[in-house]
């Protein structure tokens, strides 16, 4: 009887300690919000580090040597072509120029000289008077003067030059550079540094570089260079601050020239500047769109990053399974790319990942 007693008491306690086990089993086995990977589509803004240059940016260096005697503009103004930048020094060009006059009428006076002198020894040599060695020597006399006035002449024209380089004009419409050198400062054509840049930023070009293996698949995509540069979709520019800018631009021109050191390749696109807001030299990066098709999309939340690695829980039979992925970041940085790692129809936690470890027991959640 005892025996019996003792039995049934054994055998009551041992299921309620398994009661309570698989209670307690159930406990840990939580719920998770999770979504199985299907392929999409979606609009992908590649970015890509870039600098700005004016259209054309023009270094204005003298084209001969003195002294800055007028400096007719200021850094930033906005100028148009042929209008005065600097005058230097005229007084010893213009001296130089009236010299030069001087020795053009002197030079004519000869010739004309010479001239007569030719003529009358031809009469007399007609005449038979005098011999044709006189004639000879006349004429060569001419021909001599005729080479020294010509020879005036060009140191005329040499002079008016100068002194027309005393005054140094814009070639372009633009925007003035820096200015160092001021009155008085002592300048010719090796100087180390320009008078000034004058910057035409009417339209800006924009200059950036693109991995080889992305410029290889525009082009196929596309089917030639010159097809690419013509269905490309417009460019965006976002600024230095992080504003985008308000226009939009083309890319021009693609680089023949991949570069050994970095294996990219420079790209140029223009860029519309009315209101003069791009400045040569500024900087920011360039937005190109992409419409990707059949790719996998998941969101950041989905991912925890170990060692500068990424990485998702997969869910296989009720269990995770950490899984390491790589990815790009997608436009508005909620969501990632998966390049590798995952495939589609797999079901992967979204939420809670930092909750969860490798083999934890896991039930889907209804969403």
């Amino acid at each position: 009887m005892r025996k019996n007693i003792l039995t049934i008491f054994l055998t009551t306690g041992i299921i309620a300690f398994a009661a309570c086990r698989n209670e307690q089993i159930d406990e840990t086995v939580q719920e998770y919000p999770a979504i199985t990977v299907t392929p999409s589509s979606a609009k992908i803004a590649n970015d890509y580090p870039a600098t700005i240059r004016g259209r054309q940016d023009i270094e204005i260096y003298p084209q001969i040597s003195g002294k800055i005697v007028q400096v007719a503009v200021t850094e930033g103004e906005r100028v148009r072509r042929g209008q005065t930048l600097f005058i230097i020094d005229q007084v010893p060009y213009e001296a130089a120029l009236q010299t030069a006059i001087a020795n053009v009428k002197a030079a004519q006076a000869n010739t004309a000289t010479a001239q007569l002198t030719y003529d009358g020894k031809q009469e007399l040599f007609n005449d038979r008077v005098i011999s044709q060695f006189e004639l000879s020597t006349a004429e060569n006399a001419l021909l001599t003067a005729q080479a020294q006035q010509a020879q005036a002449e060009a140191q005329e024209v040499n002079a008016r030059n100068n002194l027309s380089y005393t005054i140094v004009s814009s070639p372009a419409d633009g925007v003035v550079g820096t200015l160092p050198y001021r009155v008085g400062a002592l300048v010719s054509p090796s100087s180390s540094s320009p008078l000034t840049t004058v910057s035409d930023n009417s339209e800006m070009y924009v200059y950036f570089s693109m991995p080889e293996n992305r410029m290889l698949s525009l082009i196929r995509q596309y089917g030639t260079v010159e097809n690419t540069l013509r269905q490309m979709p417009a460019v965006s520019l976002r600024l230095n601050d992080e504003t985008l800018y308000d226009r939009q631009g083309r890319v021009e021109s693609i680089s023949g020239v991949i570069d050994p050191q970095t294996g990219s390749v420079s790209f140029r696109a223009a860029f519309p500047n009315p209101t003069g807001l791009l400045h040569s030299g500024g900087a920011g990066n360039i937005i190109i769109p992409q419409q990707e098709e059949n790719i996998l999309i998941i969101p950041q939340s989905a991912t925890y990053e170990l060692q500068d690695k990424i990485f998702v829980y997969r869910v296989i039979d009720g269990v995770t399974q950490a899984t390491r992925i790589t990815v790009t970041p997608l436009n508005e940085q909620k969501s990632y790319i998966v390049h590798s790692g995952l495939n589609a129809g797999e079901t992967i936690i979204v939420e809670g990942v930092g909750l969860l470890q490798d083999d934890t027991p896991v039930t889907i959640k209804k969403q």
